[in-house]
């Protein structure tokens, strides 16, 4: 997802991005991006502001609802309505609880 974010925020304006190791955590154990956007009051900036930066939340909350969060669910649908560019492929929610615990137990 870091290396996603990253091309993404720099094809849609971000005035600088990187991607680097995710300090804290340890040396070589995670990637995370960042962006940095200036924003001097030109209508040109606020373009790019506008796009990168529905972008990168977005990108946030397709991947919380990703990992099955209801509310970023409801939001990225909400959002795709609004945003008739966005698509974001949706997860199938899992109808039987227990099959991740039979998965794990072999």
């Amino acid at each position: 997802m870091a290396v996603h974010n990253f091309v993404g925020d720099a094809f849609r304006g971000a005035t600088w991005v990187a991607l680097h190791n995710g300090g804290g955590v340890g040396w070589g154990e995670v990637i995370n991006g960042g962006f940095g956007l200036v924003l001097d009051g030109s209508e040109e900036a606020g373009q790019r502001a506008k796009i990168m930066l529905n972008w990168d939340v977005s990108n946030g909350v397709a991947r919380r609802c990703w990992s099955g969060n209801a509310n970023a669910y409801d939001t990225i649908q909400r959002t795709m309505e609004d945003q008739c560019q966005l698509r974001v492929t949706m997860p199938n929610p899992v109808q039987d609880d227990q099959i991740l615990d039979r998965v794990l137990q072999g």
